[in-house]
């Protein structure tokens, strides 16, 4: 009987373990399956949407959050995610896209040739509209009711009430922004014109206005986390998307090509990113100028999302841009702006023993270095290379520089460049103290902010500016003497100015940089001279100090007394 029980219970225990194991195993498995099930759809959907997007008219991307209230265009109840055009700014959730994509038409780059000749029409888009804006009869805020309701024109940016809809009888004048933006009927008149082979777009532009400077935004979605991608989709609801390109995806060479559809010396190319993408863009404006379209050369501002931005910061751009201020005020920065002249420079390297072969030739911008600063760029290169998702924020960025600046100040890994390396200045050689580092500048800022050849501002020093066709030299003693001028506790070791640099390294490899972009470099001589002048943008904004914002560097025009005659002249007539 005793065993009977025993057996009994033993039975009873196994059969318990085989529904834990049994249970166990559909605990972790129903959530697996279903987690996977939902990833299959996921990934289906997320197909069939880039399939739709890649076949509609309009600019759609999707989001998992609307970062304020929207509502859909057509059903008009209020969504949390769904789709968006970045052109127009029509809404729709999951299931109203297709009905949305037909019933409303985005923007027209380009009208059609019945409409091209006659007044331009408001192109209406109901709700959803930007904060703070005001009806243009009644000049009530607009948008406050938590519905679909009141109207924007995707041109020139007018707010209506519902109410004042009808007695607004006004045909649209593109706005604030209608000297930057290129007209679809402009478009639409040169497109029909193409085939002649002398047409006048000084003559087609004539009804635009004396001051109408169209702007052609550059942006590179590399540079600065995603703050480019962003301001794509703010730039094509402000302008004509024709005016706006992804340099990810269309070389600046290509985008310029718009340049020559427009009047003569009337263009603005505004650049988004860092100093590598500015100099990206200035040597494809200088590919124009060898391919004899000088005439169509347009004026560059500069909107700074890269890491050190000095040229920008020199141009009175700002030292980075992260949302703090509208798009609307960059605009509104951009028809202040006036024209300048930047010196460029031709760097022509030419290793030792290879007399027959062709040097290599850079464009310099900014400044060219040897010796502590161009390690730690090299450093910062070589990591960022191997896992560029970890170097999207500026002040990351800055840290792992001071990280590698730390570094050498103990390793010294420059050091002795002065008997590695001569230097010439005009043709006069010059004797070189114990330098671990040589930096030749154009520019006033140097290192993410500093007024290098200004340094403590203590003694006097020979007047520098970016377009007088002078270099200025400087050494440095190691990393911890540039960390030393960067918060003015030192001054450089000013070798001087000069209109043409040559720079022997004898022996060893040696780390170099031309505006930010480094590389190893063994024994070699070095040429830098004058190639040629870069028409810019100047912002008459507070430039940013490490440590004094409201002082001005000599490299300011506001510095030169002659600067009224440096300035170029927006044309007055076309």
């Amino acid at each position: 009987m005793e065993e009977v029980e025993v057996e009994e219970e033993a039975m009873e225990e196994e059969e318990g373990w085989r529904r834990l194991a049994l249970w166990t195993l559909l605990a972790v498995a129903v959530p697996v399956l279903v987690t996977l099930w939902c990833s299959v759809q996921r990934s289906r959907r997320q197909l069939l949407r880039k399939s739709f997007f890649r076949n509609s008219k309009h600019c759609w991307h999707y989001t998992d959050l609307f970062s304020r209230p929207t509502y859909c265009s057509v059903c008009e109840q209020h969504i949390l995610q769904g789709n968006f055009c970045e052109c127009c700014g029509v809404c729709a959730d999951e299931g109203c896209l297709p009905q949305a994509d037909s019933l409303f038409p985005c923007k027209e780059i380009v009208l059609r040739s019945e409409r091209s000749r006659g007044s331009m029409s408001h192109h209406w888009i109901r709700g959803n509209l930007p904060l703070c804006s005001y009806c243009a009869v009644c000049k009530q805020q607009t948008g406050t009711q938590p519905k679909l309701c009141d109207y924007r024109c995707i041109w020139c940016q007018h707010t209506v009430h519902d109410d004042c809809m009808q007695t607004y009888l006004n045909k649209c004048d593109f706005g604030e922004f209608k000297n930057l933006i290129i007209p679809p009927s402009y478009l639409s008149t040169i497109n029909e014109t193409r085939k002649s082979k002398t047409v006048d777009y000084g003559k087609f532009a004539f009804s635009l206005g004396r001051h109408w400077m169209p702007l052609i935004v550059l942006a590179n979605t590399r540079s600065g986390s995603n703050m480019a991608e962003i301001l794509l989709g703010q730039f094509k609801i402000l302008l004509n998307p024709v005016q706006v390109f992804d340099l990810s995806k269309i070389p600046p060479i290509k985008a310029l090509e718009l340049c020559t559809l427009l009047p003569d010396k009337s263009a603005q190319v505004l650049v988004c990113g860092g100093d590598g993408t500015v100099g990206w863009v200035l040597d494809a404006v200088d590919e124009m100028k060898i391919k004899g379209q000088e005439r169509y050369i347009p004026q560059v501002a500069i909107l700074p999302l890269g890491t050190g931005n000095d040229l920008a910061n020199t141009l009175g751009w700002g030292a980075g841009y992260a949302g703090e201020y509208p798009v609307e005020q960059i605009l509104r920065n951009i028809m202040e702006a006036d024209g300048v002249k930047l010196d460029r420079w031709k760097v022509q390297i030419r290793k030792m023993g290879y007399t027959f072969r062709n040097p290599k030739v850079l464009s310099m911008n900014n400044y060219f270095s040897v010796g502590p600063d161009a390690l730690m760029a090299l450093n910062f290169h070589v990591h960022r290379k191997k896992t560029p998702s970890l170097f999207s924020s500026r002040i990351f960025n800055k840290a792992v520089y001071l990280f590698y600046g730390t570094k050498d100040c103990l390793v010294q890994e420059c050091k002795d460049l002065d008997k590695k390396v001569e230097l010439e200045l005009d043709g006069e050689r010059i004797h070189l103290p114990n330098l671990e580092g040589i930096i030749i500048l154009n520019i006033g800022f140097w290192g993410g902010g500093c007024r290098l050849w200004e340094g403590m501002g203590d003694e006097p020093c020979p007047l520098a500016s970016y377009d007088d066709g002078l270099l200025e030299v400087v050494g440095v003693y190691g990393s911890f003497h540039c960390a030393q001028i960067q918060v003015k506790l030192a001054n450089p070791v000013r070798l001087g100015q000069a209109h043409t640099v040559r720079l022997i390294l004898k022996s060893s490899k040696m780390p170099m940089q031309v505006d930010g972009e480094p590389w190893a470099q063994g024994p070699c001589t070095i040429t830098i001279t004058h190639k040629t002048h870069a028409l810019m943008l100047y912002h008459m904004g507070e430039q940013t100090d490490d440590d004094d914002t409201s002082s001005v560097s000599e490299h300011e025009p506001a510095r030169h007394p002659e600067e009224a005659n440096r300035k170029l002249k927006a044309p007055t007539d076309h």
